[in-house]
């Protein structure tokens, strides 16, 4: 297994706590405390790739090249 980092944004609930989505995964949850936010998006997007792993197989046949691309400033931010 390899270790990989992914974006993710906080944002105050109207409720009150907070909401926390993944930039780059369709993954998104949320908690009372950023703390408790963060724990939760991890262990959200823990459980996506896992899925996605079962889901994918061995059913990728091909070449695996990784690509390089430019990333504006602003997602960066």
């Amino acid at each position: 297994m390899a270790a990989r980092t992914f974006t993710v944004f906080l944002e105050p609930a109207e409720e009150g706590g907070f909401i926390v989505k993944c930039v780059e995964l369709p993954v998104a949850t949320q908690g009372e405390t950023k703390e408790e936010a963060l724990k939760n998006i991890k262990e959200a997007i823990e459980g996506y790739l896992e899925v996605k792993a079962k889901l994918l197989g061995n059913s990728l046949k091909g070449e695996r090249a990784e690509v390089i691309v430019e990333t504006p400033t602003a997602l960066l931010a």
